[in-house]
């Protein structure tokens, strides 16, 4: 036998004997990725789904290993064959269990974390309703009194057009630029509502109750110059969906420093880390609802629509919202 055919047999005998330890793996993976491709993913058990994840790094150094020892092209195509399927798989499913905790995230998390927490809600929801009438009824009689309530750059130096068609509010030739300016904006007062349970709610409730000064102080002030309906007209297409958000945001607040305040009977840390996530969730829906209420403050309320179409459009929003955290999770089990 010639040294060129001596080679030849011990590279045969190696693949040989690599492909005997190792064929077993190969076919059970095969097995476990034929059943998924039939079933999906729930073809497998718990245990099994944990396991692929090893059978595939334990095949990828396989097909390394037969790369670097130049095996049969042949087998190369067959593991690169069962690699890719694999990956497929488990990297398929990982994007399709991440969009599903998503989607549960909106359908049943968050709604069912609104209603848990309906009561700070309702107490920052109260606040604002509180501060913004009697913003109203104060600048109303007294307009000048509008620069004790109201921050400085919030206040219009003369009103001659209505809200809709001023400078102060909208330029329609740049939506999308207003609508990110809008979304930073609320997404500020949010996060300070939000931050402020650090200072044991002290800065939550201030910022809870300039929000609802400013909106009665320039409901006011519009009215006062012939201008109130369409202030609300112009306010109401965006305004249900992002003060909601505002309260919820509040609310996250308050229940944080809930914690540190009044424990019960858990140790302070465990109650501030319990109440914490749950602030968590809502701030997370905070985010999004100030995302689509920017979106429609910026694209929508812009229009030159009649003011009875854009106050139709704010009572459409403020239904489906309230239809949203009233019913949204309740289908397939109790809440807690």
């Amino acid at each position: 036998m010639s040294s060129g055919q001596a080679r030849l047999t011990r590279y045969r005998m190696t693949q040989q004997r690599f492909v005997e330890r190792r064929e077993n793996d190969w076919r059970h993976l095969d097995d476990m990725l034929a059943r998924v491709g039939r079933r999906g993913i729930r073809g497998l058990t718990p245990e099994e789904v944990v396991e692929l994840g090893g059978r595939y790094r334990s095949l990828a150094g396989d097909l390394a290993y037969a790369q670097g020892r130049g095996y049969d092209p042949r087998l190369l195509a067959y593991l690169n064959r069962l690699v890719a399927r694999a990956h497929a798989v488990i990297y398929g499913a990982n994007t399709q269990a991440g969009s599903a905790r998503i989607a549960r995230f909106y359908t049943h998390t968050f709604p069912r974390e609104f209603r848990r927490s309906i009561v700070p809600i309702v107490l920052c929801a109260a606040l604002t309703v509180v501060c913004a009438v009697v913003a109203y009824a104060v600048v109303g009689s007294h307009p000048a009194d509008a620069y004790a309530l109201l921050p400085k750059g919030m206040i219009p130096p003369e009103i001659r057009k209505s809200l809709h068609n001023s400078n102060f509010n909208f330029d329609t030739g740049n939506s999308p630029l207003a609508a990110s300016e809008i979304i930073t904006n609320n997404v500020k007062v949010a996060v300070l509502a939000f931050a402020g349970s650090a200072t044991l709610g002290i800065v939550t409730v201030y910022i809870i109750a300039t929000n609802g000064l400013m909106v009665g102080g320039l409901g006011a002030m519009f009215a006062n110059a012939g201008f109130g309906y369409d202030f609300w007209a112009t306010v109401a297409p965006h305004g249900a969906i992002e003060l909601t958000a505002i309260q919820i945001a509040g609310a996250a607040g308050l229940l944080i420093a809930a914690g540190m305040i009044a424990p019960g009977r858990l140790r302070r840390r465990d109650a501030i880390r319990a109440n914490a996530a749950r602030a968590g969730v809502l701030f997370a829906g905070v985010a999004s609802m100030l995302v689509v209420a920017g979106t429609i403050e910026g694209f929508f309320s812009p229009l030159r629509l009649p003011a009875d179409a854009r106050i139709a459009f704010g009572c459409v929003t403020a239904i489906l919202l309230a239809a949203y955290f009233t019913f949204a999770g309740r289908s397939d089990a109790a809440e807690l």
